[in-house]
């Protein structure tokens, strides 16, 4: 019983964080498409009846606006007026800088050191976590997901020398998470790689330290 909680705790969350986000998204779009039914109306008058036209011109006006805003958010105006708003209102806003991060992550187009994959050293042996800033003593804040939910976990500040950081995607290491492990030998792989790449000056978060043996 007490090594099926465990499971039943953690795929719960896992359920919850792949539901409530797809769930989340159908219901705003649902209620923007519903918020500029009347725009569209008399447009759909002039389809034939048996088209639930409406709702597929809904649709469309707003596909066509999330497109026109992602074009405007390119150009420098545009990035200038969004960070602005990003500082003034979305800021403010419980979890805004860790969802935006996560997001940029997954995207491929977040920043190098923010949510760097690392392994970490425990009393038990290596763990993979993420690395989220760095302290001026030289310290790492580390965030140690749970198994399989990268989202949940725990976060230590830990010595330098027992945190190495891998140069691999960050994709790559919240699939090892939500796998239970499995590729666990190519963050293996990319630790002892970083262990004969040259020293860096600090700052730079690579692994640079002896490697400890793992244990299983």
């Amino acid at each position: 019983m007490k090594q099926a909680r465990p499971f039943v705790v953690n795929a719960l969350i896992s359920g919850l964080i792949t539901v409530v986000p797809i769930y989340l998204a159908v219901l705003l779009l649902l209620k923007a498409m519903a918020s500029v039914l009347g725009l569209v109306s008399p447009f759909a008058r002039l389809l034939p009846e048996w088209l639930p036209a409406e709702n597929l011109l809904a649709l469309l006006l707003l596909l066509v606006v999330c497109f026109v805003v992602g074009v405007a958010v390119r150009t420098a105006a545009g990035r200038a007026a969004r960070e602005r708003l990003e500082r003034s209102l979305f800021s403010r806003l419980p979890g805004f800088a860790l969802l935006r991060s996560l997001t940029q992550q997954l995207a491929g187009h977040g920043q190098e050191k923010v949510w760097k994959p690392a392994l970490v050293e425990t009393g038990d042996g290596l763990v993979p976590g993420f690395i989220i800033e760095e302290l001026e003593d030289g310290r790492l804040t580390v965030f140690i997901p749970s198994v399989p939910t990268p989202l949940a976990g725990a976060v230590y500040i830990l010595d330098r020398g027992r945190v190495h950081a891998l140069d691999i995607p960050f994709t790559q290491a919240v699939s090892t998470i939500s796998r239970w492990g499995a590729g666990s030998s190519e963050l293996v792989a990319a630790m002892h790689r970083g262990a004969r790449s040259p020293d860096l000056p600090r700052g730079e978060l690579v692994a640079g330290a002896p490697q400890p043996a793992l244990r299983s």
